[in-house]
């Protein structure tokens, strides 16, 4: 296959697609056994759509590639999809949904030392809308269930991996940061030694609500939607049009 009709053919694919496509799955459908020869094609594709300013763009997100609006064009996503629903998370579920990021995986009782308060609710809601997912648990007593982040998550906030969230340090002062860990040492200090157990199989145990809604989230696929979508920062990375949270 000649090099532009692959290309044509990859970019078909970035523009049809709801979910990021990883560079190996962009190669087995173009029948392409060397992968690397996709990837130069999938940056020439980027660079291309870079420098001719082009309304769309290509971007590396959740480990795939996929088709975004770029921010200057915002406002008139938001003015076509104007009559629909927008749904943002609460300061407390940014606030939750911060910490299971930066600290996690995490137990619900040290999400609630750090805040200082019950976080039941924001944890339902993120788990709702697949930013959060049940990731293992932690062996202690009890053995309370551990959070995580999901590619949902990575998608929706514009990231290629977790490694792409900014440092904690930029973000918030080396003293907060200290506070931070010493309340979740604090509140393992009955079991220091205890180390998070990632799933391997299912125990069965009673569950509680928390630990259903946990699980039922944890075992489905982020839900495939169109492009393109207004986020909150003005950029857009799919496209279900300020239908649910974003941000």
């Amino acid at each position: 296959m000649e090099d532009m009709e692959l290309k044509k053919i990859i970019e078909t694919l970035l523009f049809i697609t709801d979910e990021p496509l990883r560079t190996e799955k962009i190669a087995r459908i173009c029948e392409i056994k060397d992968s690397k020869r996709v990837e130069e094609k999938l940056e020439e594709l980027k660079y291309q759509y870079d420098m001719e300013n082009r309304a769309l763009s290509v971007m590396k997100i959740a480990g795939g590639w996929q088709m975004s609006t770029r921010n200057e064009y915002s406002l008139w996503i938001r003015k076509l999809y104007q009559t629909r629903l927008t749904l943002r998370l609460s300061n407390a579920g940014l606030e939750t949904l911060s910490i299971i990021a930066y600290r996690q995986p995490i137990t619900r009782a040290e999400i609630e030392a750090i805040r200082g308060v019950d976080v039941i609710g924001p944890l339902e809601t993120l788990i709702e809308r697949k930013l959060i997912t049940v990731v293992g648990r932690k062996e202690t007593v009890g053995r309370p269930i551990l959070y995580g982040t999901t590619e949902e998550f990575l998608r929706q906030f514009g990231l290629n991996s977790l490694e792409d969230l900014p440092k904690l340090d930029t973000v918030v002062s080396r003293e907060s940061i200290d506070v931070i860990d010493g309340k979740i040492k604090a509140q393992n200090a009955e079991d220091p030694a205890s180390a998070p157990q990632l799933f391997e199989q299912s125990v069965p145990r009673p569950e509680k609500a928390e630990e259903k809604a946990g699980r039922n989230s944890a075992s489905g696929a982020p839900d495939a939607v169109p492009l393109p979508i207004a986020r909150e920062d003005g950029s857009h990375a799919d496209g279900q049009a300020e239908n649910g949270e974003k941000n």
